[in-house]
């Protein structure tokens, strides 16, 4: 696992870098801290979309990962992401490409990197965008911190968009923290279509919406300009 050199991280409550606080659903299972590194003004920007799908994703899978970052920060929404092979990966680097921001919430310590061939994109993220952990420098890192880290992606995101994801993707975890959070969640269609896949069928049951075009997100997410007046 590749290594940064010792760096100035701070520290922040997740209501801090929210701007609000937590509702008691919110809080079950929020860290109490969260490790941060960047640029990034706080509290965080909105609207931020999380999307997230296949490490081994198809090209397909990627095309359309790019596709709806594109299509967000044109309208001046934020990038979440886990900073995964993959769909991840296409997420980060399209919102920097096209200008936009974005937020990379690892599952691992701020110091480490993983996997190691997204050194360059954790760097140039931890000093122009933002990096984001709930696990201190020191921290041996587990599977199952992976699985907590889309918990975490999930309650700073205003939304989720999983783009492509098998029955054991880690993905699904944040799919089901978004519904019982409350927060939309949307299913890229191509998927929705896959009858091969049971866990869609349940998620839709649940109040996933089919996405079919990227732009039918901003009916569901707050506007840059009504966030500005709600922080007045």
């Amino acid at each position: 696992m590749e290594t940064f050199k010792e760096s100035n991280f701070s520290s922040i409550s997740p209501e801090a870098l929210l701007g609000r606080p937590l509702n008691d659903i919110e809080t079950k299972f929020a860290p109490k801290v969260l490790y941060i590194q960047g640029s990034m003004k706080i509290p965080l920007p909105r609207p931020r979309v999380s999307i997230i799908g296949s490490r081994k994703a198809s090209l397909n899978g990627l095309k359309v990962a790019q596709t709806i970052a594109q299509t967000l920060i044109e309208r001046r929404a934020v990038i979440v992401s886990g900073l995964a092979d993959g769909i991840d990966t296409s997420a980060h680097q399209t919102a920097i490409k096209f200008g936009g921001k974005t937020i990379a919430v690892l599952g691992t310590p701020l110091n480490k990197v993983y996997p190691k061939k997204n050194f360059q994109l954790q760097q140039e993220i931890m000093h122009n965008h933002l990096a984001i952990s709930q696990y201190p420098i020191g921290h041996h890192t587990k599977p199952k911190d992976f699985v907590l880290r889309n918990r975490t992606m999930a309650l700073i995101s205003d939304a989720t968009v999983i783009v492509e994801a098998g029955e054991t993707s880690g993905s699904l975890h944040q799919g089901w923290e978004a519904i019982r959070l409350g927060r939309p969640l949307f299913i890229w269609k191509s998927i929705v279509k896959n009858i091969q896949l049971s866990w869609t069928e349940k998620m839709l049951r649940y109040g996933a919406i089919e996405l079919s075009d990227p732009k039918d997100l901003f009916d569901f997410l707050p506007s840059h300009l009504e966030m500005i007046d709600v922080f007045q």
